[in-house]
């Protein structure tokens, strides 16, 4: 069993920063990819940022240049640091995971719980 568990969400004004965590842990062979989607009220979930294996990295709509994906291949963890944060940014943002479990060995997309994000003043 994997778990994938959100962490540094919260109310900021707008132009402020935020850094979310994600750590996944469990029982995992090996992770392919790990990144952020993010749903607002009404709204269907988005990509908003991806990190490979490899640290090939991908951004997606409007968070270009303002967001910042990193990786800890060592502890299965995943950062977005948020910059110039607009209330358009409000959401729930989930840590997402391409990987292989070591039980099974099956390859499957992993999920974290959530973790609320405001941008208003």
């Amino acid at each position: 069993q994997v778990q994938l568990v959100e962490s540094g969400g919260g109310l900021v004004q707008p132009g402020g920063s935020l850094r979310l965590s994600c750590a996944a842990s469990g029982s995992i062979l090996s992770i392919y990819a790990m990144g952020w989607y993010r749903q607002a009220p009404g709204k269907q979930r988005e990509l908003v940022a991806s990190i490979t294996s490899g640290a090939t990295i991908n951004y997606y709509g409007s968070v270009k240049g303002r967001f910042t994906i990193s990786r800890d291949n060592n502890n299965n963890t995943v950062y977005l640091q948020m910059y110039s944060l607009e209330p358009e940014d409000t959401a729930v943002y989930y840590c997402h995971a391409d990987l292989r479990e070591l039980r099974s060995g099956m390859r499957y997309d992993a999920w974290g719980q959530g973790t609320q994000v405001t941008v208003s003043s």
